[in-house]
């Protein structure tokens, strides 16, 4: 075969291989119940990974609908990693169920569930029965509000990487070391930021906040929601007016899928100020990933009591 023959050849068959799924590099399809964790795989996991995730940054993740658009994902995922302690409980074992993908099925690698290296908070004691509204009975799940456990769901995440695709265990390593410079070095700046507010009182709508407060060293002072998902009484509102006159409060903390009717009423009486904000990558425009969601976060909390 004449060079130039050979060269072309060559050059047609990378064609096909980029072109035909066949003969294409295969990158793990990865399920992910969050854009939070999306935001982590996508960082550990680099070009060696597709992902995919379910709930969306605006959305209330307790709440998604079991689609069978979703189930199809989960059908077609070589790893599904989800939040876990009951965060996904009214939709994700639908999902799984009707995904039928035995690669997903809890006790099988490609199932992760990311709480399980968490040092949850707000446990529960004693009997729970409904009358309790949305009590999670293993803690409260939103913990990827407190960054320090970014560092944990993605060594979890890369662990469980290199279990499926020892031959590249190397480049997760390598991409989680990054991952986890970047972070350090943001957390430090974060908490640089928020250093003088310490101390600093506010009211939450629900204890989707818990995390990101107990980190920064911010006191809840109460929720509006007295009992998880069941809309509060005029007597708790007004019982929690008296406190935050009392206390000098004035933030109320709401995350942004929530109605703020509640709020701005309980704002009114304690003339108080309601903050609105995104509890996850997706959020809103500007949160793209999980570092510019505490960006995002860090510098409201810093204009917010900032002011006079």
């Amino acid at each position: 075969m004449r060079p130039f023959n050979w060269i072309y050849s060559i050059c047609i068959f990378f064609l096909l291989a980029v072109s035909i799924p066949g003969l294409a590099i295969a990158k793990l399809n990865v399920v992910a119940t969050t854009e939070d964790i999306a935001s982590i795989v996508k960082e550990v996991g680099g070009d060696l990974v597709d992902v995919k995730a379910i709930a969306k940054g605006y959305q209330d993740p307790h709440l998604i609908e079991a689609k069978p658009s979703y189930m199809l994902k989960v059908n077609r995922a070589d790893l599904l990693v989800y939040q876990g302690l009951e965060l996904e409980v009214g939709w994700l074992p639908l999902l799984i169920q009707g995904g039928r993908n035995p690669k997903v099925l809890p006790g099988k690698p490609g199932h992760l569930d990311l709480s399980q290296a968490i040092a949850p908070l707000e446990v529960p004691t004693g009997t729970l029965d409904r009358s309790m509204g949305d009590v999670h009975p293993l803690g409260n799940p939103h913990y990827h509000l407190n960054p320090e456990n970014g560092l944990l769901m993605a060594q979890s995440i890369a662990d469980r990487l290199h279990r499926l695709d020892p031959a590249n265990a190397e480049i997760y390593t390598n991409n989680l070391e990054r991952f986890r410079h970047r972070l350090q070095n943001k957390i430090a700046e974060w908490k640089a930021k928020l250093e003088g507010f310490r101390g600093t009182r506010l009211v939450t709508y629900h204890a989707t906040w818990l995390y990101l407060l107990d980190y920064f060293g911010f006191e809840s002072i109460g929720t509006i929601e007295n009992r998880p998902g069941i809309p509060p009484s005029s007597k708790h509102l007004a019982e929690l007016s008296a406190v935050m006159q009392q206390t000098g409060t004035k933030t109320i903390l709401q995350a942004n899928f929530y109605d703020d009717e509640f709020s701005e009423l309980l704002a009114g009486k304690a003339q108080g100020t309601v903050m609105i904000l995104p509890v996850s990558v997706g959020g809103v425009t500007e949160a793209t990933d999980y570092f510019s969601l505490f960006d995002v976060l860090t510098g409201e909390l810093e204009n917010a009591f900032s002011r006079p």
